[in-house]
């Protein structure tokens, strides 16, 4: 019998000085504890946005759709080899072209009791391969044009996108880093 041993989540402090470590099991729940994270936006080569639907049984908004991929780095980590790892373990892809777009973005957001509490640095790139999602992580996904993903977002689905993936997004246009939706 292989035991594997429990996800940690690095703890921070507010000024993201890492503090600590928690089994990932104890970190999310009604009291969550600040803690690192990260999000990444990944292209396909023709431009499309890869999106996914998180999986029903997800601790944290589950089923809701959001960006490519979310996850927490571990303790040493840095976030690129995190964004590398997850989007092998959840999707079956390559990481490309990584790089920074919201470096200090940080959130606090509740569904159904339980809190996300994440410094969580954004990153904008590109995945190679085909996705093929492990159904306990990823329920769904699509390639959509950013702006059909952000249409989607504000009018048709807006409860159906995580609160981070919408703000975040917003934020990504503001900056300049991708095309303004119409």
């Amino acid at each position: 019998m292989t035991v594997t041993a429990a996800e940690l989540i690095v703890l921070v402090d507010d000024d993201g000085t890492p503090i600590g470590t928690l089994p990932k099991p104890l970190v999310h729940h009604g009291e969550t504890p600040l803690h690192r994270a990260f999000s990444a936006y990944l292209f396909a080569d023709d431009g499309r946005l890869l999106v996914t639907r998180r999986a029903e049984d997800k601790q944290t908004f589950p089923g809701m759709w959001t960006n490519t991929v979310c996850g927490h780095p571990g303790p040493g980590e840095d976030d690129g080899a995190a964004i590398a790892r997850r989007a092998g373990q959840e999707l079956g892809l390559r990481v490309a072209d990584l790089r920074p777009a919201l470096p200090g973005y940080r959130y606090r957001a509740e569904f159904r009791g339980v809190v996300e509490n994440e410094v969580c640095p954004v990153y904008l790139g590109r995945f190679t391969g085909t996705p093929d999602p492990d159904p306990r992580e990823v329920g769904e996904w699509e390639l959509l044009e950013w702006t059909a993903f952000r249409r989607r977002q504000e009018d048709s689905e807006r409860d159906e996108w995580s609160p981070w993936c919408r703000e975040q997004a917003r934020l990504i246009e503001q900056a300049g880093l991708v095309p303004r939706s119409r």
